[in-house]
């Protein structure tokens, strides 16, 4: 099994404990519900379109906090129905706040981003279960190496950014900067197959019950890249 969500890779699953509860895909789908209901509620706090920056603090604590309970979640799975609720608030912190600056300048995009993210979350899982879209190893093996150099390229950009180097690439409105918006959102997007055939891989394989928690958690932190990119792209087609 292959998938480029550093949530989930080929040994994700190979924890299953004889006799014990096993992991399902319909426990999955409730917990993964959970988890969307906590990021919700979390961006509460941090949601002011009106004066965006009053929610730095929360949304700095929520990025940090975020960043360090994927992290701890990913080295210590059984963790999982602990840490990825935690993860979910956090990510809600970041994403109110995150929302808000984009929502002060263009209204109604926040709507759009989550209309747009449920489509495209709802379409894919049409169509993966219709198997008309269907994870080969060449297709999962494309995504991959696609994740992989956004995550790079990203990288990168981050490095030349503190040394105050820009990349137009990142916040242009021109073409290229759109068309490269895109292309991350459709990598994001496939990112879903390979999460659906992951988590339906490990139900099959009889995982253990905490491993719900834990597929949630990785579905969540695709879906948390994918809202943010739409945010992105449609901010730069609001500027053209």
């Amino acid at each position: 099994m292959r998938t480029a969500n550093p949530a989930l890779n080929a040994k994700t699953f190979d924890v299953a404990d004889a006799g014990s509860a096993v992991m399902t895909l319909e426990g999955t789908v409730s917990r993964t519900a959970i988890m969307l209901a906590l990021l919700f509620t979390a961006t509460v706090v941090t949601w002011n379109p009106s004066a965006p920056q009053t929610g730095n603090a929360w949304m700095l604590a929520g990025g940090v906090g975020g960043f360090i309970i994927a992290l701890f979640t990913i080295f210590n799975k059984k963790a999982a129905p602990i840490t990825a609720p935690i993860y979910a608030i956090c990510e809600g912190l970041l994403l109110g706040g995150f929302s808000s600056m984009f929502e002060r300048i263009y209204p109604g995009i926040v709507v759009q981003a989550i209309l747009l993210t449920f489509g495209t979350l709802g379409a894919l899982l049409l169509a993966y279960t219709s198997r008309l879209i269907k994870p080969t190893e060449n297709f999962k093996l494309g995504v991959v190496a696609a994740t992989g150099g956004i995550a790079l390229f990203y990288f990168v950009s981050f490095i030349l950014g503190v040394f105050g180097v820009g990349v137009p690439l990142l916040h242009s409105s021109g073409l290229f900067g759109i068309g490269f918006s895109a292309v991350v959102v459709v990598v994001a997007a496939l990112n879903l197959v390979l999460d659906f055939d992951f988590i339906e891989q490990g139900a099959e394989r009889g995982a253990p019950k905490y491993m719900e928690w834990y597929a949630a958690f990785g579905l969540t932190v695709t879906l948390v890249w994918l809202y943010m990119e739409i945010l992105r792209l449609l901010s730069k087609l609001n500027r053209r």
